[in-house]
């Protein structure tokens, strides 16, 4: 039984995929197995994967139908043979340390069940890809257990192919979700809902490769309507439960979406927040703008920081501390 066995998904990716075995395959922990799902490839990568795996037997091809990102990781999961399981894209390039690290890492933390690592962003000639690199920085940043789940319901804090999990932890989960949104925050949603323990290595072990094609650039499942539906169905399972009403903070664009949201799955919306003279003391979708000191009047109701921009969280979560306003009970950061 090997050390680790990583789950790869190979979707047409000739133009990378060699780059990305060579850098699994030389990794300093040796003892890994490499499952590779060939997703319905239509390009050279077949070819490729046979190839890479007649000089090393720790590349085993599975060849199935185009069964989506998520039958491809499911049916990695039922082939895999140990029971540490890792992450990686077949555009992406490991650290020659990565696995090495992270089972030691795991080996040493018995209470941690998932472990990212930090990532690089590898961008193509000429992309735009500020947002990319805004949230790579963020995501960077989130390293322990408490700072990934306090911002859990921003944005998936944690970058899938640098992630190493424990096998049976992953499969009391049910695995991946077949669904119409993005598996990997659905699963870290499930995790966090079921008291897994989340931690992030401080070193850069992955390139991570950013290109037009990729999905979270072009399929719907990775939109931002599909994040915030996964969003509303976690916290009405935790901490929405019960009819409980919510204060928004911050009645710009972002926070009357979430209001719209909200109202669409019947919760109660009893106000918003707000810092702008100008909108303070109006009703905004039938509910009043209170200021700050305004939100004591409020202190049964799930308080939500629906701003995009990460100073101004910064500042809601100070001033809703001010007033006594509990970080991930009384109040939630969700954009």
């Amino acid at each position: 039984m090997p050390e680790v066995s990583v789950l790869l998904p190979v979707r047409n990716g000739e133009a990378w995929l060699r780059e990305c075995l060579d850098s699994l395959l030389c990794q300093t922990l040796a003892d890994i197995e490499i499952v590779a799902v060939c997703n319905g490839s239509d390009d050279a990568s077949p070819r490729i994967l046979d190839e890479v795996a007649a000089s090393d037997a720790r590349l085993r091809v599975v060849q199935a139908p185009a069964v989506g990102i998520v039958g491809a990781l499911n049916v990695a999961l039922r082939e895999a043979r140990s029971e540490l399981i890792a992450r990686m894209d077949a555009d992406d390039i490991a650290n020659p340390l990565r696995l090495a690290l992270q089972a030691r890492a795991l080996a040493e933390s018995q209470d941690v069940d998932i472990l990212a690592t930090r990532v690089r962003l590898v961008s193509q000639p000429g992309m735009q890809n500020e947002g990319m690199q805004a949230y790579v920085e963020w995501s960077n940043n989130l390293v322990d257990h408490d700072a990934i789940v306090r911002d859990l319901f921003v944005e998936s804090p944690l970058v899938h192919p640098s992630v190493m999990m424990r096998r049976s932890r992953l499969e009391s989960l049910g695995g991946y979700r077949d669904f119409d949104g993005p598996e990997d925050y659905d699963l870290w949603l499930r995790a966090h809902r079921r008291g897994r323990r989340f931690a992030k290595l401080p070193a850069v072990l992955l390139s991570w490769r950013d290109r037009p094609e990729r999905l979270t650039r072009q399929d719907p499942r990775y939109s931002p309507e599909a994040f915030l539906a996964l969003k509303l169905e976690a916290l009405q399972a935790g901490p929405l439960g019960e009819g409980r009403s919510v204060v928004v903070w911050g009645a710009g664009p972002i926070g009357k979406s979430w209001a719209r949201a909200l109202a669409a799955r019947g919760v109660d919306l009893a106000a918003f927040v707000e810092v702008d003279p100008d909108k303070i003391g109006q009703r905004i979708h039938n509910v009043p703008v209170v200021e700050v000191s305004g939100a004591t009047a409020f202190r049964g109701a799930l308080h939500l920081a629906a701003v995009g921009d990460h100073e101004a969280r910064a500042r809601i979560r100070e001033a809703a501390a001010d007033l006594g306003l509990a970080d991930g009970r009384d109040m939630i950061a969700v954009a």
